[in-house]
């Protein structure tokens, strides 16, 4: 089973940016140490807990701080760029890095509708997004939508492309062969449900012979199932006031989060958003995310936890290697 890393670049509330992204090649480097396959990096904008808005920018940095381990995004939000300009980008992280970059794409726009305006594409840009894939993937191979238009160092390169998807983008993944990367936001029956579409309907490309599929989700391992579950409450309390607020802030100290005035809505999602994501003792987590993994058969496990403690983070992630059966020095 290999397992990978996704670091959104949080920014904790007694740091800022320049620290969040310093802190994400940090990061990277020792998860590399860990013996994790892959270390990628996402795209927002406006986002006043997320530093990561330049996905390309950092993983070149990622990828020149590391060695081995393969280094993209998760992923470039295609609808807010034009597709040349994406191969370019990709193209010259992989004449820089050869053999080591990946290309996960979304299809996501902007968060309000401020920030789409200064993007220059509305809502609607999200649904031409499997031909901008297909115009994407067309500068690599030599069979570009402009004639005599080249992405220049792309064309003739092999960037493994991945599509990120919740429900309908699966059936996109399954109908162009590229590898799915999906979460269980829908929950784990709508999940199974949206991987069965994807293998039914693979059509094999030259980008991938058959199915495979990448199963995304924050996980906490710590020596108790209580400081587990406390490990995620910043991000998920985060997320839980983004939904009220329209804001994803700063992530804080979870005692701080947990001695809040919460309303009653809030306090029900923010529980619900612990629930729905794995955290225990090693044994728990290995017994939870077996059974995710064997409910949709994933060749692969994305880790995507974010914490306000850096030190307490990385114990976990050592602690997931661990009982992954990944290389696990001594940090």
């Amino acid at each position: 089973m290999r397992i990978s890393v996704l670091d959104r670049s949080p920014v904790r509330r007694d740091g800022g940016t320049a620290r969040a992204l310093r802190d994400t090649v940090a990061f990277a480097a020792d998860v590399e140490r860990l013996g994790y396959h892959r270390f990628w990096v996402s795209e927002h904008h406006s986002v006043p807990g997320v530093a990561g808005s330049a996905p390309t920018v950092l993983a070149a940095a990622v990828a020149a701080a590391t060695s081995e381990i393969r280094v993209g995004t998760g992923g470039v939000m295609l609808p807010n760029h034009r597709p040349l300009v994406v191969a370019e980008q990709f193209g010259v992280l992989e004449a820089l890095y050869p053999g080591r970059i990946d290309m996960g794409l979304g299809r996501s726009v902007g968060f309000t509708a401020g920030v789409r305006d200064a993007l220059g594409h509305g809502k609607e840009a999200a649904d031409d997004f499997g031909a901008q894939v297909r115009e994407l993937l067309g500068f690599f191979t030599g069979s570009p939508a402009y004639p005599g238009v080249h992405a220049y160092p792309a064309e003739g390169l092999r960037v493994p492309p991945f599509l990120l998807a919740t429900g309908s983008g699966a059936d996109l993944a399954a109908e162009l062969g590229l590898p799915l990367v999906i979460a269980p936001v829908r929950g784990e029956r709508a999940l199974a449900e949206a991987v069965t579409r994807y293998r039914d309907g693979f059509r094999p490309s030259g980008w991938a012979a058959e199915p495979y599929v990448v199963v995304s989700s924050a996980i906490a391992v710590a020596d108790s199932a209580a400081d587990a579950r406390r490990l995620l409450v910043s991000e998920a309390w985060a997320t839980v006031y983004s939904r009220s607020h329209g804001v994803f802030p700063p992530l804080s100290p979870p005692a701080e989060v947990l001695a809040l005035p919460m309303s009653d809505r809030e306090r029900k999602r923010l529980e619900e958003t612990l629930d729905g994501q794995i955290s225990g003792t090693p044994a728990e987590v290995a017994d939870r995310l077996g059974k995710l993994v064997a409910a949709v058969d994933a060749d692969e496990v994305l880790a995507t936890t974010a914490a306000h403690d850096q030190s307490a983070r990385l114990d976990s992630f050592a602690a997931l290697a661990e009982l992954a059966g990944l290389r696990v020095p001594i940090l």
